[in-house]
């Protein structure tokens, strides 16, 4: 018992020795031959970069909108206008996969008097479908046959490019200089120069013209003419935060 005590008693004294140790080299900063290790520079800055190209493709929100005293009447108006607009569109060549739902809502409106509400007044629909355009020629075109077919709401035209890899990269590499030189600018004015790159991260964006056409939530869509639309450009935005070595 007395010799299993005094083997005890020694491992703990030789954990406590390499604790001890391990605490003098932490302190040291586990620089060879005890100098503290040297603190690294670094400086962080944000670059940004833009490009600019001429769409190819339109994306526009077409919606019909309806309002009857009953719920039935509503929603069957609302799906017989929206399977005009269908026909429309693929009349024009528009794929089904380039149509899509992009909302669907259904609610009673209440009618209010001088006591508050005063019970439904009726129901309504509003369906919304998103068209791809891929003839960025043809925009007017399918605005002024879905106008013809019934739709009495056009939430917005949104003119982007389908392979926008090219403006990326170009928008990419203005971010990158843009951020190299405010890190030069910066690290000179204390008499510094920059070094290797630490970190890069980086956020890109998409933005086109966008154009929008209302003609007022539950109203009659009239026979229009083919609206006026300028496809203008779209531009990539890239946004990069670059961390620099300084030296």
């Amino acid at each position: 018992m007395l010799k299993h005590r005094i083997r005890s008693l020694s491992i703990i004294s030789v954990l406590a020795a390499i604790s001890i140790m391990l605490t003098a080299c932490a302190q040291q900063g586990g620089a060879p031959g005890g100098a503290p290790a040297a603190e690294s520079k670094v400086i962080t800055v944000v670059g940004q970069g833009e490009a600019k190209g001429i769409p190819d493709q339109a994306r526009v929100n077409v919606g019909v909108d309806v309002f009857e005293p009953e719920v039935t009447q509503a929603v069957e108006k609302n799906e017989a206008t929206i399977k005009t607009i269908m026909e429309a569109l693929a009349g024009l060549g528009i794929a089904p996969e380039d149509i899509q739902t992009s909302n669907y809502s259904l609610y009673a409106e209440q009618k209010y008097g001088d006591q508050g509400a005063e019970g439904i007044s009726g129901y309504r629909v509003s369906n919304q479908v998103s068209v791809t355009i891929r003839d960025i020629e043809r925009v007017s075109e399918v605005l002024e046959a879905v106008i013809s077919a019934g739709a009495n709401n056009i939430y917005g035209v949104e003119f982007t490019v389908s392979d926008p890899a090219a403006l990326e990269s170009q928008a990419r590499e203005a971010a990158m200089q843009d951020a190299r030189q405010r890190a030069a600018e910066l690290a000179g004015l204390e008499g510094l120069q920059i070094g290797d790159i630490i970190l890069i991260s980086e956020s890109l964006n998409q933005v086109g013209p966008l154009y929008r056409y209302g003609m007022g939530g539950g109203a009659e869509a009239p026979a229009a003419a083919a609206p006026s639309i300028a496809p203008g450009q779209v531009s990539v935005t890239s946004q990069v935060q670059v961390s620099y070595e300084l030296n």
